[in-house]
């Protein structure tokens, strides 16, 4: 599978490595650099491989109270972000993934790739019970802008009515701007915004970022970043046989 940005990464030279059946860019020439950027001023990371999964109506947030490790009801005003962990009968974590309020009765979770029909499955299983319906969002893609200067950066390429809120955005909080949700959360240790938009603006919003010097990131740069933070990664550091108190 490709993400809609692959023939750009072709573009840039990419080396790509298949991800969980996705054709993923690793680097594109240095991994140091692609760090450095990261760590200095900006890069970006095309993580559209990653899955979108909504729930919605009344009983949402009681059927996330049953699914979630973390408390969702923490999730007071509409742009809260929550991290949290999902676990089967033993306590075990079936997936790790961020759970963003999009209003009272709509919830946005962004999951781990070689997790997404594990993930929808267990969550249809376990909300039958609930006024809750349940859809996998596929026409959207997903950039994670991150670095020092990442805010600063982005609010050149968004329209200007969203610089101060952009830049007065707190930590796990997330702008709702029509189909697109800009959010300030990461994985790699520096600040920086993940957005989802849709599949049919990435191209533009790709080229304006690099126009403004933002370096393009491969998942390389994306694990050592994440280890040098001390983030852990699905699969590797956590699965099902291991629980929160782990």
């Amino acid at each position: 599978m490709h993400t809609p940005l692959y023939a750009q990464h072709q573009a840039l030279n990419a080396q790509f490595s298949d991800f969980f059946g996705w054709s993923m860019p690793i680097h594109y020439g240095s991994i140091l650099n692609e760090h450095q950027a990261v760590r200095t001023t900006a890069g970006v990371f095309d993580v559209s491989h990653m899955g979108i999964i909504d729930l919605e109506g009344a009983d949402a947030l009681s059927a996330l109270k049953i699914l979630m490790s973390n408390d969702c009801t923490k999730l007071k005003q509409d742009g809260q972000c929550l991290y949290t962990c999902m676990l089967n009968h033993e306590g075990g974590i079936i997936d790790d993934l961020i759970v963003t309020r999009m209003h009272d009765q709509k919830y946005r979770l962004v999951v781990n790739a070689s997790r997404i029909k594990p993930d929808f499955d267990w969550i249809q299983q376990h909300a039958q019970a609930y006024t809750v319906s349940i859809s996998q969002l596929k026409n959207r893609a997903i950039l994670a802008v991150q670095g020092p200067a990442a805010r600063t950066l982005c609010t050149q390429v968004f329209p200007d009515t969203l610089k101060q809120p952009i830049l007065e955005l707190k930590r796990f909080n997330a702008l709702l701007e029509d189909n697109t949700v800009i959010a300030r959360t990461g994985y790699t240790g520096e600040d920086g915004l993940e957005i989802i938009l849709p599949q049919d603006s990435i191209e533009s919003f790709w080229a304006k970022l690099q126009n403004q010097g933002v370096t393009p990131c491969g998942l390389a740069a994306r694990d050592t970043l994440r280890l040098e933070a001390g983030l852990l990664l699905y699969g590797q550091d956590m699965d099902e046989t291991t629980t929160p108190l782990n």
